[in-house]
């Protein structure tokens, strides 16, 4: 069978990403670009996301045509993110692909954001497929997924409010820090001592069983209540300046810590010690340092490069692309969906 020549495109928050995927795994180009715009303020804009993504995305585009030698016109298929996201950054880039697929005659193959993620590591690790137990973090999302196959998952346990990312940058702004805040955090956790500010691990108890609601749920509002509670105590007593990176190390610690023991429960559960990392916070160095201490020797960590787990269009088309081989095509009456369902089986039974 003749290898498909897939275009992805990216555009549900704050980069505008094209990419020309060959096959399963053959990237022959790829671009993404980040607004900086949303610096000034602290967080994403999502009008001016949307405007960001109208002005670059034929650039972007081409670009990545340029880089694979090829033209729209060599395209074979089309996918696109459409959802969940911003609902005016994700229509950009539904309009411009429907658009597209419509002129060129090519099929459109619609992708969730979050399964994509799932799909990073497998471009540069032809090992990290299913079975495995994944955990999707980023700045919208904390979910833990048990992978069966791929187009086979089941939801184990999801954030009851804030997520993983959104928390790290909160607490960033708070001290001061700039936006995204979670390098940020990282970087300053390094030169400070987690113990000077003990912070709670939110819905991680003792007592908890398997049979418990929350035993593998995430809850990060509490966290950040607590960290913004011992901010404003130094910043009240003036040594935040001082305090700044104990205060990200203590923050980091217990959100990671979180994060990995609600996932070594999934793992037990499931019986799969095979764990995947996927989404803009997985890019975090503690946290892949500590999942595979605790996953042990007998286990197996996967997760995609720096580049390739912040948003991408990568990822967008190796989904695509196999959504496409099995019939997953969208029609040109397809929209964009803010608050698009995980693609889950109906139970969530382990």
């Amino acid at each position: 069978m003749t290898e498909k020549l897939v275009l992805g495109i990216e555009s549900s928050c704050d980069e505008t990403s094209a990419a020309v995927l060959l096959g399963e795994s053959r990237i022959l180009g790829h671009v993404i670009l980040s607004q900086d715009v949303h610096r000034v303020y602290g967080g994403v804009v999502p009008e001016l996301a949307a405007r960001a993504h109208l002005n670059v995305i034929d650039e972007v585009v081409d670009a990545a045509l340029r880089q694979a030698e090829a033209s729209l016109h060599d395209i074979d298929a089309l996918g696109v993110t459409t959802g969940p996201g911003l609902i005016g950054a994700l229509l950009v880039g539904v309009c411009w692909t429907k658009a597209a697929a419509f002129a060129l005659r090519r099929p459109i193959v619609p992708v969730h954001h979050m399964e994509a993620h799932l799909f990073a590591p497998c471009l540069e690790d032809h090992e990290a497929v299913p079975p495995f137990v994944a955990l999707l973090v980023s700045g919208g999302h904390t979910l833990l997924i048990h992978a069966e196959a791929w187009g086979r998952y089941r939801v184990l346990g999801q954030t009851r409010d804030d997520a993983a990312g959104e928390a790290f940058d909160k607490v960033a702004k708070l001290l001061g820090l700039s936006y995204p805040g979670g390098p940020q955090v990282e970087a300053l956790a390094l030169e400070g001592d987690a113990s000077r500010h003990p912070l709670p691990r939110p819905m991680v108890r003792g007592d908890q069983h398997a049979s418990d609601p929350d035993y593998l749920d995430f809850s990060f509002s509490g966290l950040k209540t607590a960290a913004a509670e011992r901010v404003r105590a130094v910043e009240s007593a003036g040594s935040l300046e001082g305090e700044r990176a104990h205060l990200c190390a203590a923050f980091q610690e217990a959100a990671i810590d979180t994060l990995v023991t609600k996932t070594m429960r999934a793992v037990e559960l499931t019986g799969c010690r095979r764990v995947l990392l996927g989404g803009g916070v997985s890019a975090n160095g503690q946290l892949r340092s500590e999942m595979a201490r605790r996953l042990g020797p007998d286990g197996r960590l996967f997760h995609a490069s720096l580049r390739l787990s912040v948003d991408n269009a990568a990822m967008i088309a190796r989904c695509a692309a196999f959504h496409l081989a099995s019939g997953g095509v969208g029609e040109l009456t397809m929209d964009a969906e803010a608050s698009l369902p995980f693609p889950a089986l109906p139970s969530t039974a382990a």
